[in-house]
């Protein structure tokens, strides 16, 4: 087959943890944890624009059908929207770091084990560097390797994603979300 060229895909740069966040921050415009309704359809028309704007050629199938493929394809619990561990399978990201988070803590037991193990002041709060601690912790159980400074961004994101109140620091209602 010489002479014939590869079919065009759409190479994105990976996401950092804190772009893959501005990015569902994005999206999930209500901030209530899913990208769904109008969400969902402004997401994909920018999948597809970004994917015509790529060189790939756009299938003759509608809008809708497009739609309902990508949806049987990332909806991986088929509740009709988006979720974060799902969006993390479509984006390109340089570490699912926010994967490992989430399944780290799956469960409420396993969750307030974690929050007594990292909570070391027995404040109430996971500060900063409790939390960079519990993130250092998962990178290696689950072999990632990583630097301060990406240990640093990931910290920040993880209070940008759950500090609600803005004070620095997680409170347990804040963690469990």
């Amino acid at each position: 087959m010489a002479g014939q060229q590869p079919a065009p895909h759409l190479h994105l740069a990976e996401l950092t943890a804190s772009q893959f966040l501005d990015v569902w921050k994005h999206f999930d415009a209500d901030g209530n944890g899913y990208i769904e309704g109008k969400e969902l359809e402004n997401f994909f028309q920018e999948l597809e624009s970004a994917r015509k704007g790529a060189g790939v050629d756009p299938k003759k199938d509608n809008f809708g059908e497009k739609m309902k493929e990508f949806m049987h394809k990332y909806d991986k619990n088929a509740d009709g929207k988006i979720e974060m561990a799902e969006l993390a399978q479509i984006l390109p990201t340089e570490e699912n770091f926010l994967l490992c988070f989430r399944q780290h803590v799956g469960s409420s037991s396993e969750f307030m084990e974690a929050w007594r193990r990292y909570d070391t002041d027995r404040s109430g709060y996971i500060e900063a560097n409790e939390l960079q601690g519990f993130l250092s912790d998962l990178l290696k159980k689950a072999n990632r390797p990583h630097d301060e400074a990406k240990l640093q961004e990931y910290t920040q994101t993880i209070l940008r994603m759950f500090d609600m109140n803005g004070d620095g620091k997680l409170g347990l209602s804040e963690m469990s979300r």
